[in-house]
């Protein structure tokens, strides 16, 4: 049986200012909470009688009904944990490493599918401006699929980070006024900068681009006015990681 206060903290997790106050997430589903179960310890787990953990954890067993009142899916699936968010801090970037930079990703879905793009193609670190959606929100920890807790995410001053930079070190973004992904030289490592879903990069961080990157449409009359910014992050690391791939061959 789960208590009024157990209800009343996770339903308050929905929003940031209390998983700020609480450093507590909300994790839902077999996948997400036993992938996040192999790297840290959750503070508590809530369980139908169906479920089977895949690790040794102490486990308050619930019923349907009483999981249905504290999911946030709309189809709940056996298990919802919670589990203390990890302290992060933004990495020393190495000229031979790719990394990702969201400048004001708002969308919940996007951030997390980003997520889970970044650990597919072995990208260890997101650096995200502070306009950026929470990476702890219940809806984007759902959509990364357990990803989460392979990325290192952290938040900070996107335009005061990329001053500190070196001058020569690679930052790419994507620009409608960009060259084209496919006939511009890449290089191993670099941070590639992804923008607001409506706006693109903010003016700030655009003046910091070095290298300035477009995804070309194949049609030659009406197209799309743009790409998704999930679905563009997915094409430039898979562009980025088949360069490097190639390199690695010769």
């Amino acid at each position: 049986m789960i208590s009024k206060n157990q209800i009343k903290l996770i339903k308050q997790l929905e929003m940031k200012k209390f998983r700020q106050r609480t450093q507590l997430f909300v994790a839902e589903g077999p996948k997400v909470v036993g992938d996040l179960m192999r790297r840290w310890k959750p503070e508590a787990v809530f369980a139908t009688d169906d479920y089977v953990s895949p690790l040794p954890v102490e486990i308050q067993r619930i019923s349907s009904d009483e999981l249905r009142k504290v999911s946030f899916l709309q189809h709940p699936q056996q298990v919802l944990a919670l589990f203390p968010i990890p302290p992060t801090t933004v990495p020393q970037l190495q000229p031979t490493t790719l990394t990702l930079a969201l400048d004001g990703v708002q969308d919940p879905g996007n951030l997390g599918t980003i997520i889970r793009l970044a650990d597919w193609f072995g990208i260890e670190n997101i650096i995200c401006s502070e306009e950026t959606a929470d990476a702890w929100n219940p809806k984007v920890v759902q959509a990364t699929m357990g990803s989460i807790a392979r990325v290192n995410i952290s938040y900070t001053s996107l335009d005061d980070f990329m001053d500190q930079l070196p001058k020569d070190f690679p930052v790419y973004g994507t620009l409608l006024d960009g060259d084209d992904l496919y006939q511009q030289e890449l290089t191993q490592g670099g941070i590639i900068v992804m923008g607001n879903e409506g706006n693109g990069l903010t003016e700030k961080v655009r003046r910091r681009v070095n290298r300035r990157l477009f995804i070309p449409s194949y049609r030659t009359d009406d197209t799309a006015e743009s790409l998704n910014v999930a679905i563009a992050t997915a094409i430039v690391c898979a562009e980025f990681r088949r360069r490097g791939s190639a390199c690695q061959q010769r």
